[in-house]
């Protein structure tokens, strides 16, 4: 097959326009792939894939059919990988919010006037990626560079932790899914590709090992140059498609972790998407669950990476030992990388919780604080985890509006992560953008269900829930961050005020009485309001009721 020059992808139901962009690159002397040029016999997927991997620019055409495509999806997470992305809108429509940063035409309006300016301009744009030479879709395994685990040396920053999916193996003998298979493995990849705890290769790393058998896991992993390995099959049983995964740790093939997942036959599409979003949630929060632990128990020789996430760690408590510990871990790992982005992010993080919680209003701590924040955002602008951190450490300084700004930014370009929508979250709470709050933090509290900082999702929630006056959910989601961490007072505070809203006010000093058995007095009770409140037209009716119910228990006292 002849390499071709543009690849178009869209939707089946787009067909007449996408002919219509075919013939215009045609009339121009451009080779031309779309999926009508495939001969009778040819295997569809492997043909398309070819095609896909080969052309020198990838024209996806978006429209409000392709946008909910998992194939066209698919296809431009591969040509952004491979650097031939050319989009162009054809129809308005809310793209993917991973190709949200990346510049696309607008060619909603265009009929095939070949002398139109918007169309003569993409074309260049088109015709540029032709001329380049082609950047190739994947190196071999054998000229990949030597695995950043295996050459770190000891004062070096690191990163989070690789790996390689295996190609699933399909045991159910139908050719149908072969291509199920193999569409799970490309939309695992591309989900965890938009988080930032795992460093996952692409597909085309591990598509040698298709037809052979997988025997010596460490040597595939020393190949690779990856951390772990995940391997699937999938099976029809009944009615019902069955997909089963193990995460392995390619140095010793350890398995660490094991995941079954069963789904009804009826719908297939829907049935692949959450399937993908299930596999990779969990996939995620063990990776990082492991490394964690692993950081906790190293004794020395620490990379910067790890010592961040140590600091993090921390965070199970907020109590003053907690958060020393997490500032502690942060100023490590600015001592191991003193350019290390992260580092000062975690730094301006640590600082800026202690002063939230813990501190009086102090100016000259706020101008302090900044100075490290924007040192973190000067060393690393376009890393998410910084961007996210920055946005949370301007949450807590008391900045909302400058804050929600860096922190939609890392949502934009991680939006699979969890941790980053939790932080953005909490930031339009205080912004007072409660549904957009609760948005971020149910997305959050799905990827992250097991994550250790749930009991903090869980009381954002309640606070948002109270600021819209659902007074029942509030007091449930309150109830959830008491049994995940009955150390943070202000949960017991926020169960307190639902339930002199719900009409059950003769309990609510038993909470403040609990809120005070861990350590929360009246005036940082008071003064954490004020500051989570700043935005509330509901604030000082909350502080006078605060006030009182801790009068009430001073006098029961």
């Amino acid at each position: 097959m002849t390499t071709p020059d543009v690849f178009l992808s869209y939707n089946r139901e787009d067909q007449a326009v996408a002919a219509r962009f075919a013939e215009a690159f045609a009339a121009e002397g451009l080779n031309v792939w779309w999926d009508t040029a495939l001969r009778s016999g040819e295997a569809y997927d492997e043909v398309t894939e070819a095609a896909l991997r080969g052309a020198k620019a990838v024209v996806v055409l978006w429209s409000p059919r392709s946008v909910v495509s998992r194939w066209v999806r698919a296809e431009a997470t591969i040509a952004d990988r491979c650097k031939t992305l050319v989009p162009v809108m054809i129809e308005a429509c809310e793209r993917p919010i991973m190709f949200e940063l990346t510049q696309t035409a607008e060619l909603s309006h265009w009929t095939g006037d070949a002398s139109d300016k918007a169309w003569l301009a993409f074309l260049g744009d088109v015709r540029r990626f032709v001329a380049e030479e082609a950047v190739p879709a994947a190196l071999p395994v054998t000229a990949q560079p030597a695995p950043v685990e295996a050459t770190l040396k000891p004062g070096q920053s690191g990163s989070a932790p690789s790996l390689a999916i295996l190609p699933f193996t399909n045991r159910s003998s139908l050719a149908d899914d072969d291509v199920f298979a193999e569409g799970m493995v490309e939309d695992v990849i591309s989900a965890l590709s938009q988080g930032v705890n795992v460093r996952v290769l692409g597909s085309m790393s591990t598509a040698h090992l298709r037809r052979g058998a997988t025997i010596d896991l460490a040597a595939i992993g020393r190949q690779l140059g990856v951390r772990y390995l995940l391997e699937g099959n999938v099976r029809r049983i009944a009615h019902n498609l069955r997909v089963t995964t193990q995460l392995l740790e390619a140095t010793s093939g350890e398995i660490v972790w094991t995941g079954k997942f069963d789904r009804p036959l009826e719908e297939l599409a829907d049935l692949q998407e959450e399937l993908v979003t299930e596999i990779a949630r969990n996939l995620d929060a063990q990776v990082y669950t492991l490394e964690m632990e692993k950081a906790l128990k190293k004794p020395s020789d620490l990379t910067a990476w790890e010592a961040v996430t140590r600091g993090s760690a921390a965070y199970r408590q907020v109590d003053e030992l907690a958060m020393q510990r997490a500032l502690d871990e942060a100023l490590r790992a600015a001592a191991i990388a003193p350019d290390y982005g992260p580092a000062h992010a975690a730094i301006a993080n640590a600082y800026s919780v202690h002063y939230f919680l813990a501190s009086d209003d102090d100016p000259d701590e706020v101008r302090r604080i900044r100075g490290i924040a924007e040192r973190a955002i000067a060393l690393a602008p376009d890393d998410a985890s910084v961007l996210s951190a920055v946005g949370s450490s301007l949450g807590y300084l008391g900045f909302p509006e400058e804050a929600v700004r860096y922190s939609q930014r890392a949502v934009r370009k991680a939006p699979g992560s969890g941790s980053i929508h939790y932080n953005h979250g909490f930031v339009c709470r205080i912004l007072g953008r409660h549904e957009d709050a609760l948005f971020h933090l149910n997305v959050a509290a799905q990827l992250i269900a097991s994550w250790h900082l749930m009991w903090a999702v869980t009381a954002w929630r309640s606070q948002s829930f109270s600021e819209l006056g659902r007074w029942a959910e509030a007091e449930a989601a309150a109830d959830e961050s008491i049994a995940l961490n009955p150390g943070f007072g202000q949960s017991h505070i926020c169960k307190a005020l639902a339930c002199l809203h719900l009409g059950r006010e003769a309990e609510a000093p038993d909470h403040i009485a609990a809120a005070r058995r861990v350590g929360l007095d009246r005036a940082p009770a008071e003064r954490y309001f004020r500051r989570v409140g700043m935005n509330s037209p509901r604030l000082e009716a909350d502080i006078a009721a605060i006030r009182a119910l801790y009068a009430q228990t001073e006098e029961e006292a």
